[in-house]
């Protein structure tokens, strides 16, 4: 099967945005190999790739193709080659608090930031903000704690700062609006991009798509 130009899977500018809250409930994705005529060919439709519903048809369909090649992971690993260096909860937290000392100096202070093995895709979550409020002392306190899956440690270095962009907005904005996205985009100019590379990785993981190392 020929591959249809990878260039387009780039995702228009104009295009609305597409919270990055995964399909709850995901299931296990499958493909079916068989022999015929023109060599091995793949099998699939839409609902087999729930991190990818609600994007154009044209679009998928050029995913279709490199997933059909198993060119996937390939192109993936060629357009974002790097690895990053927060691998702890403390170097996370390190991370998260330049990023909201350099855009959102007013949010409140994060109290705790982590890497967290029940947030999953297959749960239906990347990342979660908690906020609390008490009063004490007869003063309102609050406190935020960010916990990030921890398939992020293995990410590349953009996805990771899509993530902790998605969930600093959330300081200031609790709702997927018009004002949450303008505020990811602030903080990282290639959000929506990077939110919808990401779902080709997690479909390219699932799928034993990725190159190894």
């Amino acid at each position: 099967m020929q591959s249809l130009p990878v260039a387009g899977l780039a995702v228009f500018r104009e295009r609305r945005p597409v919270s990055p809250a995964l399909y709850k409930g995901a299931r296990r994705l499958t493909i079916h190999l068989w022999s015929g005529m023109g060599g091995a060919a793949l099998q699939w439709r839409m609902s087999d790739f729930p991190y990818l519903a609600g994007y154009p048809p044209a679009l998928l369909e050029r995913v279709r193709a490199l997933v059909a090649d198993r060119r996937l992971g390939t192109w993936l690993a060629e357009r974002y080659p790097e690895r990053h260096a927060v691998q702890t909860d403390r170097a996370l937290y390190q991370y998260l608090a330049e990023l909201r000392q350099r855009y959102l100096k007013n949010a409140t202070p994060l109290a705790k930031v982590l890497y967290d093995n029940r947030q999953h895709p297959v749960h239906g979550t990347l990342g979660t903000n908690t906020f609390v409020a008490r009063v004490q002392g007869g003063k309102l306190k609050s406190k935020n704690e960010i916990r990030i899956a921890t398939l992020f440690r293995e990410a590349p270095p953009q996805f990771l700062k899509m993530i902790a962009v998605h969930e600093l907005a959330h300081l200031k904005e609790k709702e997927h609006n018009k004002a949450f996205y303008q505020l990811c985009c602030h903080m990282e100019p290639d959000y929506h991009q990077l939110e919808f590379d990401l779902r080709l990785w997690l479909t390219a993981r699932e799928l034993n798509l990725m190159q190894p190392g």
